[in-house]
């Protein structure tokens, strides 16, 4: 950290610095005690040393004080208020509130985690309700230096609320890098969702801006500082678009001191095979369809065959009979109840095995455990079990479902009519599941069909971003991963992009699983400025009818201008020119346009990026194909040719709401820039 400039003893800022620097001197103590520990004296074997050893190291690198992030960013000064019913700060206490819990040498805090309960009034008192707060302090950062502060006195009623300046430009202050954590301007009823329970699952319904994938973010960092224990057992998932939204959020969590939440796309959850083929739309749109689910499991079901003949163990010179009506009886039964195909066949020699020893019984023999298993093991039984309940194979299933055109009629008969099951029909038979070129949604079927045959390990928490955009099909395969757990699903159903995307929420949960979430709708804008928001709106009545557009919250307009251009190098100057600008800029374009734009790029000496990479002070530029620009942002956006981000989707309606998520990227200004008329709609 820099030196601080010379203050008066009795300033206040000095005060602050003074406090900042005792904090993060503090912080290195933490860190030093844990790299000093020794022990060799208390781990009984090498295996508790490994687990011991990855445990410290983990804690080191959760205490790392990164240098330009700010290790406080408010303080609290309570009232003096005297009753048990007052807040828990009460008594004049003061807690200074950050994104980690900072202890001196005798263990008080200087220090409070913004997730602690004492630290909610940070984001929740008002004057209106100052929940026993008498000073809500906010603090600027240049870099990692205090430079300033600023005072809401919430329990003098002579002072009237003002506007955070500070929490404004913290909001607007212009972004290099990944997406940053917004621990310090959480609104509250943002904190509302960050700080919901655990047992329950959430939906919010956010327009661009309004925070609800750093809502999502710092909900996982919340239940896992409130639930540490319970989700160390179970684990949590973050569930993204693409590999490019997940190197941009990827630091967020880091940043709130938590490193083992895993992320992952759709598409990694399912990869049971290698995707290497496509689908043309309304084939995809069928294999999303929550009808396959019923397809699958009449599939699977098919290869149950009820016996005929009895089963007949011999055990030394005794011969036990199970008659074919018994062993049927016990089949059925399996099937009613519903569990899962592999179970059931693990399940079915062990019944089998109880009605032999049923007999054993019965003629006065006391057969114990030892003998059930080892008639279970017998190889009458085996070999009845494997021509009842024979093993199947998920991906050879589906392989046969895809590619046998008899087989799936018989078991989408009532479900899938004649034209629909030739759509996804296989035009080439496949000889094996290697050799098949399979589809991303062909992985979701096979995803399907192995939780039909066994159970998905559920986990404690996801949290699913750009939900929008899934398949009722991939909701299932989410859902498997939380069965026992909750969710929090993130998405916006004006920018589906998808030829199967969301059309209501209340859907879009009930194929998830979680039909009791509570749906949630942000509609404060704190990114996109007004006049950007208020032109991409316009498209809004013919993408998403009844919607609440998003009314942006920023004080400073932006910049925003529409260019008809006539030549390639007047988007290249587009750039060129709001690169003199602080911050980040983005070229986003339709995906067929991307290829020209980077040779004229190239040809006039502009240095880029492509999507997911991070920008750094030297390299500000990053061009992006239309199809990958959801869930980024950038300062500046140089939108190219409308129109085409339009044709280049298969139907109008994707395209119109592919254009609203490419005109809603900007921080702080867009220029658009046009040859071709723009679409009607935006007129």
């Amino acid at each position: 950290m820099s030196t601080p400039p010379d203050y008066p003893s009795d300033d206040p800022l000095s005060r602050e610095r003074t406090h900042l620097s005792s904090s993060r001197a503090a912080l290195r103590a933490m860190r030093e005690d844990v790299e000093n520990l020794d022990i060799r004296d208390v781990t009984a074997n090498w295996v508790n040393a490994e687990v011991l050893h990855r445990q410290i190291s983990e804690r080191i690198k959760a205490l790392a004080d990164l240098s330009h992030t700010p290790l406080f960013f408010g303080r609290l000064d309570y009232l003096h208020a005297p009753g048990a019913e007052k807040a828990e700060g009460a008594a004049g206490e003061r807690f200074y509130i950050g994104r980690r819990h900072v202890h001196d040498a005798e263990g008080d805090p200087m220090v409070i985690d913004w997730r602690a309960p004492v630290s909610q009034p940070f984001y929740r008192a008002s004057k209106k309700d100052p929940l026993d707060v008498g000073l809500r302090r906010r603090f600027g950062y240049t870099g990692g230096d205090l430079t300033a502060y600023e005072d809401e006195h919430l329990s003098d009623p002579g002072e009237a609320a003002t506007t955070s300046k500070l929490l404004q430009q913290e909001i607007e202050r212009p972004r290099v890098g990944p997406m940053r954590d917004i621990v310090a301007t959480i609104q509250p009823e943002q904190d509302e969702i960050v700080r919901s329970g655990l047992a329950g699952s959430v939906c919010v319904q956010g327009g661009p801006g309004t925070g609800k994938t750093a809502v999502g973010l710092h909900r996982v960092a919340y239940l896992l500082y409130a639930h540490r224990e319970r989700l160390a057992r179970t684990g949590t998932l973050v569930i993204g678009p693409n590999k490019s939204f997940l190197h941009y959020i990827e630091q967020v969590l880091p940043a709130l001191g938590e490193l083992e939440v895993k992320q992952a796309t759709v598409d990694d959850l399912v990869a049971h095979v290698e995707v290497r083929g496509s689908d043309e739309a309304t084939a995809a749109v069928i294999k999303g369809d929550a009808r396959m689910a019923e397809v699958l499991r009449r599939a699977v079901r098919s290869h149950v065959t009820l016996p005929t003949e009895p089963v007949v163990v011999v055990r030394g010179s005794r011969r036990w009979r199970v008659a074919a009506h018994e062993l049927e009886e016990i089949v059925r039964e399996l099937l009613d109840r519903e569990i899962r195909y592999g179970a059931a066949r693990e399940a079915l020699p062990q019944r089998i095995a109880h009605a032999v020893l049923v007999q054993m019984e019965r003629s006065g023999e006391a057969p114990d455990d030892r003998v059930q298993d080892a008639v279970a093991r017998n190889t009458a039984v085996k070999a009845a079990v494997k021509a009842i309940w024979p093993p199947v194979d998920p991906a050879k299933l589906v392989l046969r479902l895809l590619s046998d055109a008899d087989f799936l009629a018989v078991h989408a008969q009532g479900v899938l009519d004649e034209d629909e099951q030739k759509q996804i029909l296989w035009q080439r038979p496949v000889r094996s599941v290697k050799s098949a070129k399979w589809s991303a949604a062909d992985t979701v079927l096979i995803d399907e069909a192995t939780d039909l045959v066994r159970r998905t390990h559920s986990l404690g928490h996801v949290v699913l971003d750009e939900a929008q955009d899934l398949s009722p099909m991939q909701y299932r395969a989410v859902g498997r991963r939380c069965t026992t757990g909750s969710a929090t699903v993130l998405g916006d159903l004006a920018q589906g992009t998808t030829p199967w995307a969301t059309r209501s929420w209340d859907e879009a949960l009930r194929h998830l699983g979680k039909a009791e979430a509570v749906v949630e709708e942000l509609t404060a804008g704190f990114r996109v400025p007004t006049d950007v928001i208020m032109y991409a709106s316009r498209l809004l009545p013919h993408i998403a009818p009844g919607l609440t557009p998003v009314a942006s919250v920023r004080e400073n307009p932006g910049f925003f201008e529409v260019r008809p251009s006539t030549a390639d190098s007047e988007v290249v100057g587009a750039c060129a020119e709001l690169l003199r600008n602080e911050g980040s800029i983005g070229l986003i374009a339709a995906d067929a346009r991307v290829p020209v734009l980077a040779e004229v790029l190239t040809a006039a000496g502009l240095t880029y990026l492509g999507p997911g990479e991070e920008t750094t002070a030297e390299t500000r530029l990053t061009l992006v194909p239309a199809s990958l620009a959801k869930g980024l942002e950038y300062d500046y956006v140089v939108l190219d040719e409308p129109q085409g981000v339009v044709d280049g989707e298969p139907d109008e309606r994707t395209g119109l709401r592919r254009l609203y998520v490419a005109l809603t990227r900007a921080v702080s200004g867009l220029i658009v820039t046009h040859a071709a008329p723009l679409p009607a709609q935006l007129a």
